[in-house]
């Protein structure tokens, strides 16, 4: 049989996805016919080659499935109305594409202190779906307790887990052997478990249990999403019936109601804070200041006077961003009671979500204040906190598929680079142009405050923000590394309580470069780190020759750096500071042995150094600029720059 035969009827069976089974037919039709032992070695080489294809493009669909099934995912909580149904897609869609026998998700309850059976698919068992577990019994208790995924083999057999009657019954009577169980959380809070399991002992591969973190983190969101989105009808319950109170007494009643309309169409429509504060301004005739949790004003409406009584008078204090100087206590004796709290004409009220405290609504209030319009500020710090959730909330999912894309896009080595621009397209980000990768190391208790800055920033910029490798990498669009670094460390460093460092790497603007460019990153961190620069900014161009060293840097650069205003001077001039420079280093800073050689008088030397000084600073002969400047002369003569 020719070459050609041999791979036409291999093809063949790649076009119709044949099993692989049937690969060895023309290996044994051909040994039944007598063939060569050559013509048997070429098939049975031509057949290993099919069948490695035939594996690629195995796990080629399975990944586009898996993908496929975390878009769809994230697609019926953008459209959430019911909460039982997303999460028993979720847990179907585990089953299905992981293959388990089993798959089921438990929750926590708060009022039992346990935890119980939510939903399972592929369950036979009445006993174990109606399980319920004690806190930190069995596997799930153990990922828990960790927040980490934890995968047996033998669930029966292994001693890392705490056994008890109950759960080895319900999972012995299910039959099952191997379990996968990964945490689902919000923030540090682990809130429920998300379990693949099935009936015969074999291991999970790495791909599902990552497939099965991401399913975990949506079902999270779904739940998170469901909350909020209840305590948003509680909260418009309670403006409805407060309308409806309101209508029935005075003319003061039925402008209260009208305001929590307002309030109400503004949260509906996705209004922002600022929208908020402007319609509550109006509504109760005052001044009135909205500050965050770090009492930092965020917004300003009505009388902006107000500003003068609560922040410093200073000639660059800005509106919003001014950081509040009075009504502290204030912010707190109305969180701890709950109620607005008046003093002189200044009334504040706590805007908290739970023990939560988001920050606070200042009014200057008017002398006909009332008792009306005091629930009217109570219920505007109502809406005020709704809508802050609600934004962290959109803000937590999509940094979760932008955390994601992002690990993937710096991953070593780079792969389906055309599915990730697709991905990335998906989100609003073109990585079509030229981006430039930011990390930053964070003390550990400022890493909440700084992901947060990174990911608004990178929202405000059109990139993407995220954690990668224990550091916080922001990828945006540009191609001033230096400035980027700048940016980033301006938006990380404010209300941290530790210094932070920013290292930046490209611009690149191929999918496949950006993971060089974080290793660029994180060699600038390094060399900041190095140098005692710790909580500095700066790419491969600010360090200058050890710019070289970390394999990012142009010669270029670094010889405009050390020597421009020489190069210039020359240049423009005629002369040859550059040349006395190099002689004069030549000859270990000898001013006569520079005399001699370049055949000048001393004090011509004397003169074309004072000059040099006053062009490259007063301490260009000190250890470390004079080492820069040297190997700068060096780089330049042997390279011809």
């Amino acid at each position: 049989m020719s070459a050609l035969a041999t791979a036409s009827v291999f093809l063949d069976l790649l076009a119709r996805d044949a099993a692989a089974i049937e690969y060895d037919g023309p290996v044994v039709a051909a040994r039944v016919a007598g063939a060569g032992a050559d013509e048997l070695a070429e098939l049975e080489s031509a057949k290993r080659v099919a069948l490695e294809v035939r594996a690629t493009l195995a796990r080629s669909r399975r990944r586009e499935a898996e993908l496929v099934a975390l878009f769809e995912t994230a697609g019926d909580l953008a459209a959430l109305r019911d909460l039982d149904a997303v999460l028993k897609a979720i847990v179907s869609r585990a089953h299905t594409l992981i293959g388990a026998d089993v798959t089921y998700l438990t929750l926590e309850d708060p009022d039992q202190a346990d935890t119980y059976m939510r939903v399972t698919h592929g369950s036979v068992s009445a006993h174990f779906q109606s399980l319920r577990l004690p806190m930190g019994a069995g596997l799930g208790g153990l990922v828990a307790q960790t927040a980490k995924p934890y995968v047996t083999s033998n669930y029966p057999q292994d001693a890392r887990f705490h056994h008890t009657t109950e759960i080895d019954d319900a999972v012995g009577e299910e039959g099952l052997i191997a379990i996968l169980g990964v945490p689902l959380t919000l923030g540090s809070r682990v809130i429920g478990v998300l379990f693949a399991a099935n009936r015969t002992a074999r291991p999970f591969a790495r791909h599902e249990i990552t497939l099965l973190s991401s399913l975990a983190a949506h079902a999270a969101v779904a739940i998170d999403n469901a909350r909020l989105l209840q305590a948003t009808r509680d909260a418009l319950g309670e403006l409805r019936g407060a309308n409806e109170l309101v209508r029935a007494h005075s003319e003061s009643v039925e402008r209260a109601a009208a305001v929590h309309d307002k309030l109400a169409e503004l949260v509906l429509r996705g209004g922002d804070v600022e929208g908020i504060a402007a319609a509550v301004a109006e509504a109760l005739a005052g001044g009135l200041v909205v500050v965050d949790a770090d009492a930092v004003v965020t917004a300003v409406a009505g009388d902006v006077a107000l500003l003068e009584v609560l922040v410093p008078a200073t000639p660059s204090a800005p509106a919003t961003g001014a950081v509040l100087g009075g009504a502290r206590e204030l912010i707190a004796l109305s969180a701890a009671t709950g109620h607005a709290v008046r003093s002189g004409d200044l009334v504040v009220a706590a805007v908290a979500a739970a023990a939560e405290p988001l920050g606070a609504l200042i009014l200057r209030a008017p002398e006909s204040f009332s008792d009306v319009d005091q629930r009217i500020l109570e219920r505007a710090a109502l809406v005020v906190a709704l809508h802050l959730l609600m934004r962290r909330s959109e803000a937590e999912a999509a940094e979760r598929l932008g955390g994601d894309l992002l690990d993937d896009l710096l991953a070593v080595p780079v792969r389906h680079t055309s599915t990730l621009a697709e991905r990335a397209r998906r989100i609003g980000v073109d990585l079509d142009r030229p981006h430039i990768v930011v990390a930053a190391d964070a003390a550990p208790a400022d890493r909440p405050r700084a992901h947060f800055a990174a990911g608004r920033l990178a929202g405000a910029e059109g990139g993407l923000a995220g954690s990668h490798e224990g550091r916080i990498v922001v990828l945006l669009p540009g191609d001033d590394p230096s400035a980027a670094a700048q940016r980033v460390h301006t938006a990380l460093r404010g209300g941290l309580a530790h210094p932070v460092t920013v290292g930046a790497g490209g611009p690149k603007s191929d999918v496949a470069a950006y993971a060089d460019a974080h290793a660029e990153a994180v060699k600038c961190l390094g060399a900041l780190h190095a140098l005692g620069r710790a909580g500095g900014a700066a790419a491969p161009c600010d360090l200058g020759f050890l710019a070289l060293v970390l394999g990012g840097g142009d010669p270029g650069d670094v010889v405009r750096r050390a020597l421009g205003p020489l190069i210039d001077y020359d240049a423009k001039r005629g002369t040859d500071l550059l040349g006395t420079v190099e002689q004069y280093f030549a000859a270990g800073r000898s001013l006569g042995r520079t005399g001699e050689a370049l055949h000048i008088h001393v004090n011509t030397v004397t003169q074309r150094l004072e000059r040099t000084a006053r062009l490259l600073g007063p301490d260009w002969q000190e250890p470390a600029r004079s080492l820069e400047i040297q190997l700068a002369l060096q780089i330049r003569r042997v390279m011809g720059l």
